[in-house]
């Protein structure tokens, strides 16, 4: 890495830990460490929170790789079995972003409170990849922030 990489927040909402995802993958890092974002309700546009190239793009998640640096946004907990539904994809995989552009709408307030007997959360874990577990540090958490307010750096 060429120095720190600023993470910025992809929607607004409140931060919170990654140890209180409601789920046990992202909650224990085992993707990557980060923090996590309860979104507000209301059809909102989920932003890139980092400059680079869209490795992957899903309705309910997307990955954007710039500067050596992964990070995945995962629109919600549970959210692949709602299929697509809810979420509109403006961004496209290849392409190259800049920190803010639109990546994905939708609204979480419209979740459905369950899926498949499995309960969908609309919290939005914002992952730094391949980065060792408890390595991001976030002053962010407990407080709200606004979509492009930084997250966290890398270190």
């Amino acid at each position: 890495m060429s120095g720190a990489v600023q993470v910025l927040a992809p929607c607004p909402g409140r931060v919170v830990a990654m140890s209180d995802v409601p789920d046990p993958v992202f909650a224990q890092e085992m993707v990557g460490p980060g923090v996590a974002i309860e979104p507000e309700p209301g059809r909102t546009t989920v932003v890139s929170p980092i400059a680079g190239k869209v490795v992957k793009v899903l309705p309910h998640a997307f990955v954007v790789l710039g500067d050596g640096v992964g990070v995945l946004v995962h629109l919600g907990i549970n959210t692949v079995r709602l299929e697509g539904e809810g979420f509109e994809v403006l961004a496209t995989q290849g392409s190259e972003v800049a920190a803010g552009d639109p990546m994905i709408t939708w609204d979480p307030s419209s979740l459905p409170s369950t899926a498949s007997g499995q309960d969908v959360s609309p919290i939005v874990p914002v992952v730094l990849m391949d980065a060792p577990k408890g390595s991001v540090a976030s002053d962010a958490v407990g407080g709200s922030v606004a979509a492009g307010d930084v997250l966290f750096a890398t270190a």
